[in-house]
Parts: C-alpha cells; sequence; structure tokens
C-alpha cells in the first residue's frame, strides 16, 4: 500500500476505530507523523487527523489520477504514501489528513522511546 501508492477499502484498516494515546508513524521508516490528539472521526473509513505531528514529516504533490485532482501526501523521510489531504478538517486547521491505516503503525504512549533517532543519541 504504502510504495504501490493504494487505498485500502473504507472502513477496513486496523487502525480506523484506534482510541489508544500514541503516535502514528510511518510504515516503512517509522518517522512520527501524527498524534492520536489531532485524531478525529470523519465518517470517511480512514484514519483521519488535523495536523501532523511535525509539517516536516510530511511533503505533499499533486495527484491527478482516477479523473480527480487530489493533494497527495507521502512521508517525507522515504516518500511513502500515506493518503491525501483535504480542506474539509475540523479547527483549528480545517484540514483532514485521510491516511490509510496500512500506510502506518501505532506506537502507544508508553512506548514512544522506541521512535527515536539512533543518530540522535550520538550526535554533538
Amino acid at each position: 500500500m504504502a510504495r504501490g501508492k493504494g487505498t485500502e477499502p473504507a472502513f477496513c484498516g486496523l487502525l480506523l476505530d484506534n482510541k489508544r494515546e500514541g503516535v502514528y508513524a510511518c510504515v516503512c521508516c517509522a518517522l512520527p507523523l501524527f498524534s492520536s490528539d489531532s485524531k478525529f472521526h470523519s465518517g470517511t473509513g480512514w484514519p483521519s487527523f488535523f495536523r501532523p505531528v511535525a509539517a516536516e514529516n510530511i511533503s505533499t504533490q499533486e495527484d491527478l489520477g482516477y479523473g480527480m485532482r487530489r493533494t497527495e501526501i507521502l512521508c517525507a523521510r522515504c516518500a511513502a504514501h500515506l493518503g491525501h489531504v483535504f480542506d474539509d478538517g475540523p479547527r483549528p486547521t480545517g484540514l483532514r489528513f485521510c491516511v490509510n491505516s496500512e500506510s502506518l503503525v501505532f506506537v502507544d504512549r508508553k512506548d514512544l522511546a522506541t521512535l527515536a533517532d539512533p543518530a540522535a543519541a550520538t550526535a554533538g
């Protein structure tokens, strides 16, 4: 999914109804992408977030596939396909990052230290 730019069927993703506290990271490279505190129920059938953990962790590009004009969202580190962003989300951003569950791995709040970049520990 993340490498083939596919879309999982609506309402089938394992993370759609996840309500635990933590971070959703890229399934391919573990870059933190979205926090549970920005997740909301959009009714679309895919996990939806109103902002990324950090703007620099997400990149975008125009997607003209399937006769539509959309904005694709990708992992900034490894270019994995995440989903699309739309301008019909809630406050405070008005954005809806609509993401495939299969493009994400959930890291529980108590395990967030496992997302630390090993290179950061040796830098300095």
